[in-house]
């Protein structure tokens, strides 16, 4: 079965808005990776300051390789100018203030019943 990465990010307040336009800014970034089964960014609604950024994988392998590929890439900001597109070198502020990875593997699983 699958893998899920859920990495929790925590946001000030005061990013909220600045992670979510990044996130959508990047939008079919990681659709197209061998492998990958589904995305989904949680937005807290009350008692936390993180948000969830859940992941599912065909594999670990698959993730990993989109880890060292094309995220890792992403993050780097590239040479062309930096991650706000702003063609300067610099890169933008992280939003989050701290990140945390957790795994799990997909060990049992439910769809709505049809008909």
């Amino acid at each position: 079965m699958s893998i899920v990465k859920i990495n929790a990010l925590t946001v000030p307040a005061e990013q909220r808005e600045v992670l979510e336009r990044r996130f959508a800014s990047r939008a079919g970034a990681v659709e197209s990776s061998d492998g990958f089964e589904w995305f989904e960014l949680l937005r807290p609604v009350e008692g936390t300051d993180q948000y969830l950024v859940y992941t599912r994988w065909r594999s670990e392998e698959d993730f990993q390789a989109w880890m060292e590929g094309p995220m890792k890439a992403a993050h780097q900001g590239g040479g062309e100018g930096g991650a706000d597109g702003s063609g300067g070198a610099e890169r933008p502020k992280p939003a989050a203030s701290a990140s945390t990875v957790w795994s799990f593997e997909v060990v049992q699983q439910a769809a709505p019943k049809k008909g």
